[in-house]
């Protein structure tokens, strides 16, 4: 199932069409922080699509921190003032599939500044970036594991009964 609104030649996949016409809304005003967006049912019927497909949009805009869910609530437009949320700037490779560019998201890319295709727009190689990020699970992984040690550490001590002191 396609939108019937977009057009044939965009590549895109169904989830980003609604994504970026939710993104759309939400940069003009039509939906404001701390407002509900519509349910995935509607979302499925507004834009033609599986409530997967749905679920997906909605996943791509959480990512992008322009909303947050409550389970059994819905999904809320966040406070994104400040935070850079609405200026969100798709990566190179999405822009590469877009069948015309669309305002600021053809100005800049995700990592550098630049046109897609001028020569400095990738200030830093994918290699770079994704072997900084996988040094950083790293680090934060080592971290992680650290802090349960503690936590348990502290629970077994919580669990000890209490001795009285000794003279």
């Amino acid at each position: 199932m396609t939108p019937a609104s977009s057009p044939k030649h965009d590549r895109r996949p169904p989830y980003q069409h609604a994504a970026d016409e939710l993104r759309r809304e939400i940069r003009a005003g039509r939906y404001k922080p701390g407002d509900q967006l519509p349910p995935y049912r509607e979302l499925q019927e507004r834009f033609g699509v599986a409530n997967m497909t749905a679920r997906a949009a909605l996943n791509v805009l959480r990512d992008e921190g322009l909303i947050y869910t409550i389970q059994g609530r819905g999904s809320f437009v966040a406070d994104y003032e400040g935070k850079g949320g609405v200026d969100y700037t798709p990566p190179a490779w999405y822009l590469g599939n877009r069948a015309e560019p669309v305002g600021a998201e053809a100005d800049e890319i995700v990592i550098g500044k630049g046109k897609p295709d001028s020569p400095t727009a990738a200030g830093t190689s994918l290699t770079e970036v994704l072997t900084a990020l996988r040094d950083e699970i790293r680090v934060l992984s080592a971290e992680q594991q650290e802090l349960r040690r503690e936590v348990e550490a502290l629970k077994k001590a919580q669990q000890e009964p209490s001795r009285p002191p000794q003279s």
